[in-house]
């Protein structure tokens, strides 16, 4: 048996290439669906204080000017005033929706949106139909 030195091996990685190609995908297809669940047990919290929940208060303004606050009516050339006394018995960090006719000139609805920030809300938004 001749057996020739100069002759050198050559190792053929396309069978190991493809296999972890193989392998590769099929963990991409499985990772996203695996859950992963933690059980911890949670410490007890206090049940004698209650969180309450502040009343958000509801402005409508219709076509002719007529303002409404939480089913009272003001009249829109005594607004500021009137609404600065009436929010003294509201909470300030209530949430305000004002809601006004679309036909409204834009400085009537300004107006309204000042005299609410003057009175001290924050958290004011005007109601869209979208």
């Amino acid at each position: 048996m001749i057996y020739d030195w100069d002759e050198k091996p050559e190792l053929n990685i396309t069978p190991l290439v493809d296999v972890m190609l193989v392998l590769l995908v099929v963990l991409m297809v499985i990772a996203p669906n695996i859950m992963f669940e933690e059980n911890i047990k949670l410490p007890q919290g206090s049940t004698t204080q209650q969180v309450s929940k502040i009343p958000p208060v509801h402005i409508t303004v219709d076509k002719e000017g007529n303002i409404k606050v939480n089913k009272e009516n003001f009249l829109l050339n005594a607004f500021t005033d009137n609404f600065f006394l009436y929010a003294k018995k509201l909470d300030k960090k209530a949430t305000v929706l004002i809601s006004a006719d679309k036909r409204l000139d834009y400085g009537v609805v300004m107006s309204v949106l000042a005299a609410v920030k003057q009175a001290g809300f924050s958290e004011v938004s005007l109601a869209t139909n979208g």
